[in-house]
């Protein structure tokens, strides 16, 4: 008796961890297509901003609020960068973006400028293309997307639903 009792709460246990370490389910987004986006697409990146500074600050946020943070690293001439920035200010992605991320974006130039944040992370090559988006836990300071960074770096090729989706994943 005492061996079911005790088998039950360990697979209540269990259950309970793997669902609290379940991504959050990506809302559904109202658009099928970037061509859906609101014009002109911004340009997200300050060029002049102390990136050490704002993504220290970014991380205290994180930390304090238990969310995990989200680097965005790319540049005002990217393309994908700016739908990503687009679909991510869409406010059925926004809300949910909040909820779950501390964001800061840096400007990487042309893979020439601020490099000193992802080499933090051990990204010491050149980045494979951007956006790049770093995904940390800001408690441990480790990288969550390693091998994924460079993922969105085609964003024009995915759907919005899908980007939606790719952020989602890191969610806990």
């Amino acid at each position: 008796m005492m061996r079911t009792v005790l088998a039950a709460m360990l697979v209540t246990l269990s259950l309970a961890a793997t669902a609290a370490a379940a991504p959050a389910p990506a809302p559904k987004l109202g658009i099928a297509s970037f061509a859906q986006l609101q014009t002109p697409l911004p340009y997200p990146y300050d060029e002049a901003a102390d990136a050490d500074a704002a993504v220290a600050k970014a991380k205290a946020r994180a930390k304090a609020s238990g969310k995990l943070l989200l680097i965005d690293l790319g540049g005002n001439w990217c393309g994908d960068c700016r739908i990503l920035t687009a679909t991510v200010d869409r406010p059925d992605l926004r809300a949910f973006v909040d909820r779950h991320y501390e964001t800061v974006l840096v400007d990487v130039g042309h893979f020439d400028k601020n490099l000193q944040i992802p080499a933090h992370y051990g990204i010491t090559e050149r980045l494979e293309g951007v956006p790049a988006l770093l995904i940390v836990d800001p408690k441990t300071d480790k990288l969550l997307d390693g091998g994924h960074v460079s993922a969105l770096q085609d964003a024009r090729h995915m759907t919005p639903q899908a980007l939606a989706d790719w952020l989602a994943q890191w969610t806990r």
